[in-house]
């Protein structure tokens, strides 16, 4: 298993890792009857993308000898409703101003960044907007 959830009330979830034993919680977002006080779901499945594609990057800079030290990603979620869902998903890269790539470095992390696990399971259906921002 990975982790296990259990609902704590008043539309809050707690998760835990189970081999971390990391704990995330999570609330309804203010528009769908919750607090905002922590990622909602959908928060956790855009952020997901992010990290994930900036995980994949540091694997394959790793490899090319790249320090990506630094590097953010900004993420905007669009929700679309009838039926209430994640519509979109806005990823905006922030590279450190010490970072030199020549092109052919910066097409392959871009490449990696786009095949990472969770960017290949999300439904097609939900657009991706990437900016890398070089």
């Amino acid at each position: 298993m990975t982790s296990e959830i259990i609902y704590k009330g008043t539309l809050r979830t707690e998760a835990k890792h189970l081999q971390s034993n990391t704990i995330i919680e999570t609330d309804a977002p203010t528009d769908n009857q919750g607090k905002g006080e922590r990622f909602s779901p959908t928060d956790l499945l855009a952020t997901s993308l992010g990290s994930c594609m900036l995980t994949i990057m540091g694997i394959k800079a790793r490899d090319m000898n790249v320090a990506l030290d630094g590097t953010g990603v900004s993420i905007k979620k669009i929700m679309k409703s009838e039926p209430r869902r994640v519509g979109g998903i806005n990823i905006h890269f922030n590279f450190p101003s010490s970072l030199e790539l020549d092109e052919k470095q910066k097409i392959v992390l871009e490449r990696a960044a786009l095949t990472c696990p969770v960017a290949k399971s999300i439904h097609p259906d939900i657009e991706l907007n990437v900016d890398f921002g070089w």
